[in-house]
Order: C-alpha cells, then structure tokens, then sequence
C-alpha cells in the first residue's frame, strides 16, 4: 500500500490517472484505513478507471460488480449449485447412504457454493484482489442491504455454510451517476469524493497521457472546446472519456486544429444526444471554435 498521499498521487499517475491533491488524499485514507471509497460523479469523469489503476498498481485482480435494474443476490454473490448437488444426492443414495441428516449437510459443503463477484473478493483462499461496485444506482434499493455487512466487516453469511470471510479488507471503490441518491447506511461505511470534470491544465494532462499522439495544438484547442461547451446548456455535458475520444478522433481525420466544418461532421464522437448536437452544430460551433483557439493560444 502506498504510504503516503504523494506515494498515492504517484501510483495513480504511473497508471496513467492524473488526480488531484483531494482526491489523492481520499484514495490514500481509504486504503490506509481499510474503508470503502465511495465516488459519485457525471459519468465519463474517471471513477471507474481508479478502481483499474489502483488493481494495476496494487498487483491484485479486479473484480467487478456491474450493477443493474434486478441485480440480486445471486448474481452477486453467491449460488449453490443445485445440479451438482442433485447429482451428489443421487449418487450417495446409490451407494447406500441412508443418514438423511448427514446428507442434507454434505450437499452444502463449500464445493458445491458457487463464487459471484462480492464473494469472489473476500475469499481468503483467492489472491488478494480490488473490489469495484460499478454503477450502485442502477441497482434496487433493496440490494444496498446485501452490501451492509460485506462494506462493514468484509464477510459474507451464506445461511446453509456460514460466513466468510476476507483476512484483510480488500480495497473497494464503489461508483455512483447519481441517477438516485444511494442509502445513507452505504454512505457511513464509506469514504465520500464526488469527482467533478477537470479543470483545462488537468484535462490537458489527461489527454497528454491517454491520447499522445493527438498534436499539442489540437490538444488545446479540444480542451478549450470542450471545457466552454461544458458552459453550455445541454441535456448531457460531455465527460473526459469524450474529450479523448474526440481528439484521437479528429486526429484519425488528420486534423491539425479544430476547424467549424470538422467540428459538425465530428460532434456525434463528443455528444450523445441529437438535441445536443443539433444546438451546438452551425454557427454555434464555429463560435466555441473560434473562442477556444484564442484560449489555447494564450496559454
């Protein structure tokens, strides 16, 4: 674990994450405390990637928990595996065994539990691993509960074994877009950043490291671009992974700088939502163009 909150800020930066001072900190208490951390935020501005970068640089597995509209315990956690199970049943009889008691317990022994992600984490026997909860508000409220106990004591308590659990609390970052507010008994157990879009020196860095092929020039002028529309009001503002998305594609059109006409035919990589694009496209653009080439050329 890193030691401190540089030693943090530098293992997210070898991974290529550029954070800043506060959310360095926040990362580093929540490792250095064995605390969940939890990231609320627009979409696209990074907080699953951490979870990636902290796997990565920590040398331990991701394990992801995607979560949606009717995700249950099972696909969460665990599931027996009645086939295999029935199959045990069948072939205990055919060998003579009678106990009825004995052969209820035999057929919950841990071969037969099959491993989703949340289990998948805490289990001692598995290498060490980064658990990410992705996307928490897309799941039912009620599922929150099956988390309690895994975010408060890192164990599990599957009722016909009994309760397993982590020997060291595994790093977990869990991600919200705020599509609803997550229970406030989720929140108590966790560490709290709300990761906001970057400023233009942050998104320059950004865009520096994961796309370095796009020319400085451009790279500037993508940002100014971006970091005005971001002013603008549209029903879905575009995030960082947008931002890189577009550079490296005006890039894949050999653009050398933003230009009106570029920025049209190109609007569909930035924004996601026609409305969007047909207020920005036109007149509009060249506007925004014409503004962020005079901020990049003042920087």
């Amino acid at each position: 674990m890193p030691r401190d909150v540089a030693a943090t800020m530098a293992l997210l930066a070898r991974g290529g994450y550029v954070a800043d001072a506060d959310l360095a900190t926040t990362v580093h208490l929540a490792l250095a405390m064995g605390r969940p951390l939890f990231l609320e935020g627009e979409p696209g501005t990074g907080k699953t990637e951490i979870a990636k970068v902290l796997a990565e640089g920590l040398g331990r597995r991701l394990v992801r928990l995607q979560c949606y509209d009717g995700l249950d315990l099972q696909a969460a956690a665990y599931e027996w595996d009645h086939a295999r199970q029935l199959m045990a049943i069948r072939l205990a009889e055919a060998s003579g065994e009678t106990d009825r008691d004995l052969l209820a317990r035999s057929i919950y022994g841990r071969e037969f539990l099959r491993e989703r992600p949340l289990l998948s984490a805490i289990d001692p026997s598995l290498p060490p691993a980064v658990l990410l909860i992705d996307e928490l508000d897309r799941a039912d409220e009620p599922f929150e509960a099956f988390l309690l106990e895994l975010l408060a004591d890192f164990q599990i308590t599957v009722p016909e074994y009994g309760t397993i659990r982590a020997s060291s609390p595994p790093p977990v970052v869990i991600t919200s877009n705020r599509t609803r507010e997550v229970h406030d008994a989720i929140r108590r157990r966790c560490l709290y950043h709300w990761v906001d879009y970057p400023d233009a020196a942050r998104e320059r860095e950004i865009l520096a490291r994961k796309a370095p092929e796009v020319p400085g020039l451009l790279a500037a002028q993508v940002v100014a671009f971006v970091q005005r529309l971001r002013g603008e009001e549209l029903f879905k503002l575009p995030g960082v992974a947008e931002t890189i998305d577009w550079a490296s594609a005006l890039r894949t059109l050999d653009q050398h700088a933003l230009t009106p006409d570029a920025v049209d035919e190109t609007l569909g990589v930035l924004l996601k939502y026609q409305d969007d694009i047909s207020k920005i496209r036109g007149a509009e653009a060249a506007r925004l163009v014409a503004e962020a080439k005079d901020t990049a050329a003042a920087r």
